[in-house]
């Protein structure tokens, strides 16, 4: 079974964890050809000193990753997950997902961007935090986990490309969307945090519709 339990062990500090999707969200950026159709974004200016790392797959799955000065807030929706607050009649958000997250994070779960009109529904089945100052990641310790399912709340699949960093899952990430070749030098130059010089871009661009 995966879970946000798995999930926690594998990340890295924050530092590292936003160079990852900052780097994630210029590739998409630069292999894709049409900004509507990219998974990963970075937005730099969410709100005041903070810095937002998101993720659609436009299928109905998402992810945010919100960085602050209190700390850092992982939230994840997986829309198939047993999990979902859609499958409860009152809409609740899965019991121990966001009971633990701290009171100086948890209003980062209210943003509107996070939730549904209509049924007033947090769009949350996987929940990770790290305050500043903390030596590790936290997730609900009391959450009993749908059971037969190999992943229950979505993390294995919505965060794989943060627990699993090399450039060749990356690479293989992309080339799977996109269906066409892309170069591992390249990918590997962007996750170093190099700058996309013109003979990167030109290198993952290349084939692009």
């Amino acid at each position: 079974m995966s879970t946000v339990h798995e999930t926690a062990a594998l990340l890295p500090d924050p530092a590292e964890l936003r160079v990852h999707l900052r780097a994630l969200a210029t590739l998409d950026a630069t292999i894709g050809d049409d900004p509507q159709f990219v998974y990963y974004t970075f937005d730099a200016d969410w709100g005041p000193g903070e810095e937002a790392a998101l993720m659609d797959n436009g299928s109905g799955d998402d992810f945010s990753v919100l960085f602050t000065p209190a700390g850092v807030l992982i939230r994840g929706f997986d829309h198939e997950s047993a999990m979902s607050p859609y499958g409860t009649e009152d809409g609740q958000v899965w019991p121990g997902v966001v009971d633990e997250v701290p009171a100086v994070l948890r209003p980062l779960l209210d943003d509107p961007a996070f939730r549904d009109e209509g049924p007033d529904v947090t769009r949350v089945t996987a929940c990770l935090w790290r305050e500043t100052g903390d030596t590790a990641w936290r997730a609900g310790s009391a959450i009993d986990f749908p059971a037969g399912r190999a992943d229950p709340d979505g993390s294995g699949h919505l965060f794989r490309l943060l627990a699993h960093r090399s450039p060749e899952t990356v690479q293989a990430h992309f080339e799977d969307y996109y269906e066409r070749p892309v170069p591992l030098d390249a990918v590997s130059h962007v996750l170093a945090g190099h700058p996309v010089t013109p003979a990167i871009a030109a290198a993952l661009s290349a084939g692009a519709a």
